[in-house]
């Protein structure tokens, strides 16, 4: 294990951190695409659908393969892919080029969210895994915070949103190049090598099931917000479309703060004792969302709502690889298996929505949140 800090190697690992945050455009995505092409508030959640199944299908190959060929390899692969990904959206504009691009990007995603995080375990010493987990997920609310007001700018300024497609995909290549120049040496597997069936017999755990659904739920906060968020200010305060879209990038805002923060407060705190109690601050934000009075007070509460949820995803992943340290291959791709909770989670939220009203769709987030509490509970007495 690294005792050293040696920033040669952490600067471009973290910088791939950010251009996975480039599949929180999706949320901009269903905005701009939903009254272009006339969509439902069900087919247009079609968007992060195609971005976030993958991570479904794809996470324990990647795992899979990543431990053969290496996670520096393998993460640049995925970025290549996210390149291509953001390209397609701006030469095919049309629901199903839309469609297909995103697509890309989730594929390329997958891979990314799969590969970065163990990778920034191998960079980092031990003693700083979690706060430097909560330090990757503020460079990644970064990105996800400036989409959309960088989208607005754009299709003010020169008359086109989509332009922000080759600005990211520009961003991508330089970090290819960036950390394909650097070599990292890896924490090499001594044991036996990963395969599909080690990868999922680890669910017969229980301990790694109920996280493994901690992360699905988790993430399925996350794009819930991000996908629902201009769709609830419009539906339910009649708000234009410019300030409804501003709501997920004070979600975001949110989220880098405290991100940032829990990278700080995690050198001092017990991993355990601080996810059971940002996990309190969760529930409670979202329920207060549902009673929100006006629109200023709806944007308070999903700032409070990113600040809660920020850490999150980096405890459940740091605290369940500290407790299975030799299987962290195999737990991160059951992991990032997980993250296509982005894909069932705002689906249900917009057929709910369709059906009854924008209330019944954030139920949704509350269950997701009151699960999360439950199993910080869960995970505090575990030793």
């Amino acid at each position: 294990m690294k005792t050293k800090l040696n920033l040669k190697y952490v600067f471009p690992v973290m910088m791939s951190f950010f251009v996975m945050s480039f599949c929180d455009l999706v949320g901009i995505g269903v905005d701009r695409i939903k009254p272009e092409f006339n969509l439902s508030n069900t087919l247009a959640q079609l968007i992060p659908s195609a971005v976030f199944i993958w991570f479904f299908f794809l996470s324990v190959p990647i795992g899979i393969l990543q431990d053969r060929i290496g996670k520096r390899l393998m993460l640049n692969i995925g970025m290549g892919i996210t390149f291509i990904g953001l390209m397609i959206p701006f030469v095919l504009y049309s629901f199903y080029g839309m469609l297909f691009g995103f697509a890309m990007l989730g594929i390329g995603n997958t891979i990314v969210q799969v590969s970065a995080n163990p990778l920034l375990v191998d960079v980092v010493p031990s003693n700083r895994t979690s706060s430097f987990l909560s330090l990757s997920q503020f460079i990644k609310a970064i990105g996800s915070m400036i989409a959309a007001p960088f989208a607005g700018w754009l299709a003010a300024t020169y008359g086109d949103w989509k332009l922000m497609f080759i600005v990211f995909g520009v961003v991508t290549l330089i970090t290819v190049i960036w950390l394909g120049s650097v070599k990292i040496e890896e924490t090499v597997h001594s044991g036996k090598r990963a395969t599909f069936s080690s990868s999922i017999s680890l669910l017969s755990i229980r301990y790694i099931t109920l996280m493994v659904l901690g992360i699905f739920l988790v993430v399925g906060i996350d794009v819930g917000i991000n996908a629902v968020s201009g769709q609830y200010f419009i539906n339910k305060f009649q708000s234009v479309q410019t300030f409804a879209e501003s709501g997920r990038s004070i979600y975001f805002f949110g989220k880098m703060l405290g991100t940032f923060a829990g990278a700080i407060l995690l050198t001092q705190l017990a991993s355990r004792s601080f996810f059971r109690w940002t996990s309190i601050a969760a529930v409670i934000s979202i329920v207060a969302l549902l009673f929100a009075p006006g629109e200023m007070a709806g944007m308070v509460i999903i700032f409070v709502i990113g600040l809660a949820m920020a850490n999150v995803f980096p405890l459940i992943f740091a605290i369940t690889v500290e407790r299975y340290s030799d299987r962290a291959n195999e737990i991160s791709g059951l992991m990032i298996m997980a993250v296509s909770g982005g894909a069932v989670v705002p689906l249900l939220i917009g057929w709910l929505t369709d059906s009854y009203s924008i209330t019944a769709g954030l139920m949704v987030l509350v269950l997701s949140a009151v699960y999360i509490l439950t199993l910080s509970v869960f995970a505090s007495k575990k030793s």
